[in-house]
């Protein structure tokens, strides 16, 4: 039987690119796996695993997930209280925080304590958003990292965005990236991993990451 691999809809994610590089993994893994772009919540309540993607302002993408009637109730009960995995990409990583300040205060899920503020670098030449390239640094372990290029000499992982990750638990905070500021790369906890770079636009290094999520077991 195939694992049903659910995408998020909420009218805010970066979905066709999200769905191609997942689809593309599955096939190099052999295969095995339904992916599926759904703003059902019955089917995130049968997913095996769940990937929020997300792209634009905090509070916009809040509102967008919270009109979806049932939508984060579900969320809550697959991957909070059932833990299957889970994968947020972008701003989907930002909505995992307590709280977003992006013009106003918004609250988020919640299930990474801690908020998402505005990228200040040190470098005021640095223009925001921090937009390009980057290779990343780990700061904990993971399994989904143990094999993955990473380090000053390892493949690049592409950014863009204004607001950053700060979480208020340092085991929390997975990997980073230096733009003016050490900016949060990759969060995660338990069953959820997430991620400020896209992976589905990240080449190599973004197409074994989601190949990792796809063999992750907890």
């Amino acid at each position: 039987m195939s694992q049903k691999i659910v995408i998020v809809d909420y009218g805010a994610g970066n979905l066709k690119s999200a769905q191609n590089a997942t689809q593309r993994a599955a096939r190099e893994l052999g295969g095995g796996f339904e992916v599926v772009v759904s703003s059902d919540p019955k089917d995130v309540q049968n997913a095996d695993r769940v990937i929020l993607p997300g792209v634009g302002a905090f509070a916009d993408c809040m509102a967008g997930l919270t009109a979806v009637e049932g939508m984060i109730e579900a969320m809550h009960k697959r991957v909070i209280l059932d833990a299957v995995p889970f994968l947020g990409i972008c701003v989907g990583m930002q909505l995992l925080a307590s709280e977003g300040r992006e013009k106003i205060y918004t609250h988020g899920l919640d299930w990474i304590p801690g908020i998402v503020k505005h990228i200040e670098p040190n470098d005021k030449t640095l223009k925001v958003p921090h937009m390009g390239w980057n290779t990343l640094t780990q700061t904990n372990p993971h399994p989904m990292l143990d094999d993955l290029d990473i380090g000053p000499d390892g493949l690049n992982a592409y950014f863009v965005h204004s607001y950053h990750f700060e979480v208020a638990d340092p085991a929390h905070l997975l990997a980073t990236v230096e733009y003016g500021q050490t900016l949060t790369a990759i969060v995660g906890r338990d069953n959820l991993i997430a991620t400020q770079f896209h992976p589905e636009k990240s080449q190599s290094l973004g197409l074994k990451f989601i190949s990792n999520f796809l063999n992750w077991s907890l």
